[in-house]
């Protein structure tokens, strides 16, 4: 069965950074900053739902994606991406809807269950 897009309303991408790699992914997210007009998340320093590691989350719309997302590709400075579309499934969308710049990571599937299933009550 085909999927329609119209389900989706936005894109975030989860750029992720260590302690060494703070200092890149805050040069990344001035690029950001200073090219798109997306939303620009908090600084997560620590693992946070279900995201392995420190990391930070930039929203886009739709219309936006053919240039946020090759610019995340040429200029992410071997940070690791995930970037994933907003369709109100959130297993889905960051599983098999989602596409990784680098490493893909291990995500914390069961919150995302979780949280879906918070939400469909």
């Amino acid at each position: 069965m085909e999927e329609d897009t119209i389900k989706i309303t936005g894109f975030h991408a989860h750029v992720y950074f260590d302690p060494a790699s703070r200092d890149i992914a805050a040069r990344v997210r001035e690029g950001l900053g200073a090219r798109f007009n997306v939303q620009l998340g908090r600084w997560f320093d620590k693992p946070i739902g279900p995201h392995p590691k420190g990391m930070y989350q930039v929203a886009f719309l739709p219309n936006q994606f053919d240039k946020v997302v090759p610019w995340l590709m040429l200029n992410r400075e071997g940070l690791d991406i995930l970037v994933h579309p907003e369709t109100g499934d959130a297993v889905a969308d960051h599983t098999v809807n989602s596409l990784w710049l680098g490493e893909k990571l291990d995500l914390n599937i069961e919150f995302l269950r979780r949280l879906n299933s918070t939400l469909s009550n």
